[in-house]
């Protein structure tokens, strides 16, 4: 048998670690005592809302889910102010970059990136054999006008992670505007917008607007794994123009989304106050790093953050991020996204980020 040939060059890609391996790689015996800080989790857990609803869903684990998320899809239409035909949900909102993958990408094409940005945006393009152009930040932020310049011909997506992951940086409403005023037609925008609901209110765009007024060159990607606090249940959104959801939904499997997801969002959505202790736990806990990491050292460099992570500059990253797995915490080295120098540390609770910093503070001090 003979794979296509890009195949094998497509890197995998590598998530932070799960406690459980950093327990079995250490000889951690209580797992409990690990701080996982590396992946953007939500440190709160779910809603309560959410586990009750999964609780009593996990009696129907035989029968298939709703492949169309009827009541989902419409609670969901109603609470965003779009059609129900707008959405399109996917296992996580990575499944719906493939998704759009399939739909605009072949060889020969490409879509336009930053290049310090979400790594599965590259993995897709490889998957499809097309070309990611990254372009470079400015200031850790995505520079919108240098990504304009960047399209060709051959473009098919531009693609904005909003706040960006891995820098917590964000472009303003006002950029953005202006940034689609120039859009070229044949260019899709894809916004992703996984940690829009942890931004301050003065930073949030309102993009749905422009779908409801039926501009069909966007689409806006979100999930319940962040602020909601799902990630385990893997369930993200895609808002867009109608006739841009059912091209997605022509290359969506049936069933893609499990029946205990579907039952968690439900829920969560009706849990205002989880979704408001999660966004102070966020804002107080960024707080504390923008005050003590300038105490650690000569003063650690970090990027003010929109998000719920912090890009932190502690030079020597993969050295800093296997000292502090050898003290119970987990954080994210940047290699991978050519940042050798920097890891990046996901707010947690406040016992969690008072542990990390003592212990950020203990190896840095001791480094020669």
């Amino acid at each position: 048998m003979t794979p296509n040939k890009w195949i094998e060059k497509i890197p995998v890609y590598e998530p932070g670690k799960p406690i459980e391996e950093v327990a079995r790689e250490l000889g951690f015996d209580d797992i409990g005592e690990i701080i996982k800080v590396a992946s953007n989790e939500n440190e709160l857990g779910p809603s309560p809302k959410a586990l009750d609803a999964m609780t009593a869903a996990a009696e129907e684990m035989h029968r298939y889910p709703d492949g169309g998320c009827f009541a989902l899809k419409n609670k969901l239409a109603a609470k965003i102010g779009v059609k129900p035909q707008n959405l399109v949900f996917g296992n996580g909102s990575n499944e719906l970059i493939e998704f759009l993958g399939h739909v605009y990408l072949d060889p020969g094409a490409n879509l336009v990136i930053s290049e310090c940005s979400f790594a599965v945006y590259r993995l897709v393009a490889a998957l499809f054999n097309a070309q990611a152009v990254a372009v470079p930040m400015k200031n850790f932020t995505h520079d919108l006008d240098a990504m304009l310049a960047a399209i060709t011909p051959e473009t098919r997506m531009i693609i904005v992670c909003n706040p960006n992951n891995p820098t917590g940086t964000a472009v303003t409403p006002e950029q953005i505007d202006a940034f689609l005023e120039k859009l070229p037609a044949h260019v899709l925008a894809v916004f992703d917008e996984a940690y829009v609901e942890l931004m301050p209110d003065s930073m949030k765009p309102d993009l749905i607007r422009r779908i409801r007024d039926g501009q069909e060159n966007l689409i806006i990607l979100r999930t319940f794994s962040k602020a909601y606090g799902l990630a385990g249940l893997r369930i993200g959104y895609a808002v867009g123009h109608e006739n841009l959801s059912g091209l997605l939904n022509r290359v969506r499997q049936p069933f893609n989304v499990n029946a205990m997801a579907i039952a968690a969002a439900l829920a969560a959505m009706d849990d205002e106050t989880h979704l408001e202790q999660s966004r102070e736990m966020v804002f107080q806990g960024l707080k504390l790093f923008a005050e003590k990491l300038p105490l650690i050292g000569n003063g650690l460099e970090f990027v003010p953050s929109y998000a719920n992570f912090l890009l932190i500059r502690t030079g020597q990253g993969q050295k800093v991020f296997k000292e502090l797995q050898k003290r119970k915490i987990i954080v994210r080295p940047m290699d991978g996204y050519g940042l050798p120098d920097w890891i990046r540390i996901t707010v947690g609770t406040p016992g969690q980020n008072q542990a990390t910093l003592l212990a950020l503070q203990d190896i840095l001090r001791a480094s020669p």
